[in-house]
Protein backbone atom coordinates (compact mmCIF):
# COMPACT_ATOMS: atom_id res chain seq x y z
CA UNK A 1 0.00 0.00 0.00
CA UNK A 2 1.40 3.55 -1.34
CA UNK A 3 1.08 6.41 0.98
CA UNK A 4 -2.04 8.66 0.77
CA UNK A 5 -3.40 10.01 -2.64
CA UNK A 6 -3.57 13.26 -3.66
CA UNK A 7 -6.80 15.10 -4.32
CA UNK A 8 -6.20 14.95 -8.39
CA UNK A 9 -5.48 11.15 -8.08
CA UNK A 10 -9.02 10.95 -6.49
CA UNK A 11 -10.72 12.59 -8.99
CA UNK A 12 -8.92 10.69 -11.95
CA UNK A 13 -10.29 7.64 -9.82
CA UNK A 14 -13.68 8.49 -9.73
CA UNK A 15 -13.87 9.69 -13.28
CA UNK A 16 -12.47 6.60 -14.42
CA UNK A 17 -15.64 4.82 -12.79
CA UNK A 18 -17.76 7.12 -14.17
CA UNK A 19 -16.21 6.16 -17.76
CA UNK A 20 -16.94 2.82 -16.89
CA UNK A 21 -19.99 3.24 -15.87
CA UNK A 22 -21.33 4.82 -19.18
CA UNK A 23 -19.99 2.23 -20.99
CA UNK A 24 -21.22 -0.35 -18.95
CA UNK A 25 -24.56 0.20 -18.01
CA UNK A 26 -26.24 0.24 -21.84
CA UNK A 27 -24.22 -2.97 -22.37
CA UNK A 28 -26.65 -4.40 -19.37
CA UNK A 29 -29.88 -2.61 -20.89
CA UNK A 30 -28.96 -3.95 -24.19
CA UNK A 31 -28.42 -7.56 -22.73
CA UNK A 32 -31.75 -7.42 -20.67
CA UNK A 33 -33.42 -6.36 -23.80
CA UNK A 34 -33.46 -2.69 -23.69
CA UNK A 35 -33.89 -1.02 -27.16
CA UNK A 36 -30.79 1.00 -28.89
CA UNK A 37 -32.47 4.08 -28.68
CA UNK A 38 -32.90 3.54 -25.08
CA UNK A 39 -29.74 2.22 -24.12
CA UNK A 40 -28.14 5.01 -26.09
CA UNK A 41 -30.17 7.61 -24.77
CA UNK A 42 -29.09 6.38 -20.81
CA UNK A 43 -25.95 6.27 -22.20
CA UNK A 44 -25.70 9.95 -23.21
CA UNK A 45 -27.56 10.94 -19.90
CA UNK A 46 -25.20 9.70 -17.83
CA UNK A 47 -21.96 10.98 -20.31
CA UNK A 48 -23.52 14.38 -19.62
CA UNK A 49 -24.03 14.23 -15.81
CA UNK A 50 -20.45 12.49 -16.17
CA UNK A 51 -18.90 15.57 -17.21
CA UNK A 52 -20.76 18.17 -15.42
CA UNK A 53 -20.02 16.07 -12.02
CA UNK A 54 -16.34 16.39 -13.44
CA UNK A 55 -16.24 20.15 -14.26
CA UNK A 56 -17.67 21.03 -10.44
CA UNK A 57 -15.20 18.03 -8.98
CA UNK A 58 -12.27 20.55 -11.25
CA UNK A 59 -13.71 23.63 -9.91
CA UNK A 60 -13.65 22.41 -6.03
CA UNK A 61 -10.15 20.91 -6.49
CA UNK A 62 -9.13 24.85 -7.45
CA UNK A 63 -10.99 27.04 -4.93
CA UNK A 64 -9.39 24.48 -2.47
CA UNK A 65 -5.67 25.15 -3.61
CA UNK A 66 -6.75 28.55 -3.59
CA UNK A 67 -7.66 29.07 -0.18
CA UNK A 68 -4.77 26.61 0.97
CA UNK A 69 -2.66 29.43 -0.29
CA UNK A 70 -4.62 32.30 1.13
CA UNK A 71 -3.73 30.36 4.26
CA UNK A 72 -0.59 30.17 3.99
CA UNK A 73 -0.18 33.32 2.68
CA UNK A 74 -1.93 34.88 5.79
CA UNK A 75 0.88 33.11 7.78
CA UNK A 76 3.61 33.95 5.91
CA UNK A 77 2.11 37.50 6.64
CA UNK A 78 1.59 36.86 10.10
CA UNK A 79 5.51 35.76 10.81
CA UNK A 80 6.74 38.74 9.04
CA UNK A 81 4.72 41.37 11.29
CA UNK A 82 2.43 42.44 8.14
CA UNK A 83 -0.99 43.28 9.18
CA UNK A 84 -3.37 42.12 6.26
CA UNK A 85 -6.37 44.74 6.26
CA UNK A 86 -9.27 43.16 8.22
CA UNK A 87 -11.31 45.92 7.46
CA UNK A 88 -14.16 45.31 4.57
CA UNK A 89 -17.79 44.31 3.73
CA UNK A 90 -18.17 42.59 6.76
CA UNK A 91 -15.99 44.44 9.08
CA UNK A 92 -18.40 45.08 12.65
CA UNK A 93 -17.72 47.52 15.61
CA UNK A 94 -19.11 47.57 18.63
CA UNK A 95 -20.42 44.83 21.06
CA UNK A 96 -23.78 42.69 21.09
CA UNK A 97 -25.95 41.88 18.66
CA UNK A 98 -28.03 44.95 18.11
CA UNK A 99 -25.58 48.02 17.17
CA UNK A 100 -27.47 51.63 16.56
CA UNK A 101 -30.48 52.29 16.44
CA UNK A 102 -33.38 53.30 19.52
CA UNK A 103 -34.38 50.19 21.62
CA UNK A 104 -37.44 50.34 24.44
CA UNK A 105 -36.71 48.14 27.51
CA UNK A 106 -38.83 45.21 26.06
CA UNK A 107 -42.47 45.46 26.07
CA UNK A 108 -43.78 47.79 28.57
CA UNK A 109 -46.01 50.66 27.66
CA UNK A 110 -45.06 53.62 27.61
CA UNK A 111 -47.05 56.27 28.78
Amino acid sequence: MTGPRTPSEDSATVVRWAVFSCVLVPVVLLWYGTSLAGATGTALGLAAVTAVCRVLLRESERGAARMKDDAARLKDEERSGKSPSRRGRHHRTGTGAHRGGRHTGGNTPVG
